[in-house]
């Protein structure tokens, strides 16, 4: 019998495994919702079903009477104009400063302690900063993420570009290549599946600052609507909002990974 570290499941098991869990999260829901109703009917805390349903439909297809748009979908385009705008950024200046950092020695020297100390500055902490220096505007909001993103993505990529085979420098100079050359041809190539892998674990930290900065000033986004209905103990809407955020994280990071095999699929894992 094959030990436990070589059996994989096939496709119809790996399915239904990755669903059990959320299975059982919503069975644990469900009960406890029926617990607490039953006792209370009027327990806010734990809605039921219906009431869930009730809420996604008012906010996901009728139109605000105040505003005339449907919220949901409002909130959604802010947070995920907010959002991709900072990754794109960060992107860009952790490709950029990253490299240089983890190729040139004099730059690393200059550089790399002054970023490290940027990526240990609580980002929440500096937040009331923002608001005052560059007001509450959208300005705010994306630099929020983009300090809270860009120097972890900096410190990752001049690592992995310092962990490249030093034959592989070595080869490309021997064959007379530049430095703007190498890092073309030698460098760049390699670190874009590992800046995608960056942009995925840096999703999480993202969306914290950005629910942050909203629930702050602002007149519309995800983290606004659910920082406003909370006041009213509105958990009906503040369920599926936390829902439909992990949704679009969970696709945005499945995006991702898809990308990185067509692009990369040199660098995939051989198991």
């Amino acid at each position: 019998m094959p030990r436990l570290i070589n059996r994989y499941p096939n496709r119809v098991q790996a399915i239904v495994l990755s669903l059990l869990p959320f299975a059982v999260l919503l069975a644990a829901y469900l009960a406890a919702s029926h617990v607490r109703l039953a006792a209370n009917p009027e327990d806010k805390l734990l809605p039921a079903p219906a009431t869930l349903v009730e809420a996604i439909h008012r906010f996901a297809l009728e139109e605000d009477e105040r505003s005339g748009t449907i919220l949901l979908w409002t909130d959604t385009a802010a947070s995920l104009k907010r959002l991709l705008t900072a990754l794109g950024i960060s992107a860009s200046l952790g490709m950029a400063l990253g490299i240089i950092v983890g190729v040139i020695p004099y730059m690393r020297a200059t550089l790399a302690p002054f970023v490290a100390a940027l990526s240990l500055i609580p980002p929440l902490a500096i937040l009331p900063i923002l608001f005052i220096v560059a007001g509450l505007g959208e300005l705010a909001k994306v630099l929020l993420i983009i300090i809270g993103v860009a120097p972890i993505i900096v410190r990752d990529v001049a690592l992995r570009t310092a962990e490249l085979p030093g034959e592989q420098i070595i080869k490309a100079q021997t064959l007379g290549a530049s430095t703007w050359l190498l890092v073309n041809r030698v460098v760049i190539p390699q670190m874009g599946p590992r800046l995608i892998d960056a942009l995925r674990l840096t999703l999480g930290p993202a969306w914290l600052f950005l629910i942050a900065a909203e629930a702050i000033a602002s007149t519309e986004g995800l983290g606004y609507r659910i920082f406003l209905v909370r006041r009213y103990l509105a958990m009906d809407v503040i369920l599926p909002y936390v829902a439909w955020i992990t949704l679009l994280a969970f696709a945005m990071d499945w995006l991702l990974r898809l990308g990185r095999a067509k692009w990369f699929p040199w660098a995939e894992p051989t198991r």
